[in-house]
């Protein structure tokens, strides 16, 4: 398998579960603004959409989206409970945590993200991005992962996107600063994902530590 990824994007989230389930896969950095990958192949050619995460299969099959990819990939190793299992409620819930990340999370930073285009829109788009937060916040009260005990696929996910409200490459640039100081439930889960060793590692191979 390949994972095609953009260091520091949502791809940041299947990145950390192939760690997180030990499996060796072949990691390919893609350029964002050339289309081009580490070899200079174009990117285009291999997701017409361009965007990040892809994952390729042994067979070609291309795994286009986020949440489908992190789920694929735990259910390879059932055992180690990334993903519940399949016809279980706790199945169906960590899906509605990733739709929730996807369309609440996900593409609420899009207008700070592009803010330039975005105008005005940034005005009200960042404190609804902000109450998303703290609702989590709220459902992180006690327990230590969005789904209780257990770190999962959707845990993965909502680090890559609560880190592009910290980084300071972002921030400097964008309108994309969403500080946790006053989420303290959120601040005591990022800080207890950060330093899980399969993120650790997912950072440094993606020259972010």
């Amino acid at each position: 398998m390949k994972l095609y990824y953009i260091p520091a994007s949502c791809s940041l989230s299947p990145h950390i579960v192939l760690n997180e389930l030990g499996l060796d896969v072949a990691r390919i950095k893609v350029d964002h603004k050339k289309h081009l990958t580490e070899s200079g192949d174009d990117y285009l050619k291999i997701n017409r959409l361009g965007y990040v995460p892809a994952l390729e299969l042994d067979d070609g099959t291309l795994l286009r989206e986020g949440p489908a990819i992190v789920q694929y990939l735990g259910d390879l190793k059932p055992e180690l409970g990334l993903v519940p299992g399949h016809g279980t409620l706790d199945r169906y819930q960590l899906q509605e945590w990733l739709n929730f990340l996807s369309t609440e999370i996900h593409k609420g930073y899009i207008p700070l993200l592009y803010s330039t285009l975005a105008g005005r829109y940034v005005d009200s788009a960042k404190p609804k991005l902000e109450k998303r937060f703290a609702w989590i916040d709220e459902q992180l009260t006690s327990k230590p992962y969005l789904m209780g005990d257990h770190f999962t696929v959707a845990d993965a996910y909502l680090f890559a996107l609560t880190g592009w409200g910290q980084a300071a490459w972002l921030t400097s640039y964008y309108k994309a600063d969403i500080h946790f100081d006053d989420l303290h439930n959120l601040r005591a889960w990022y800080n207890r994902v950060k330093v899980r060793p399969a993120v650790q590692k997912a950072l440094r191979e993606e020259g972010l530590v």
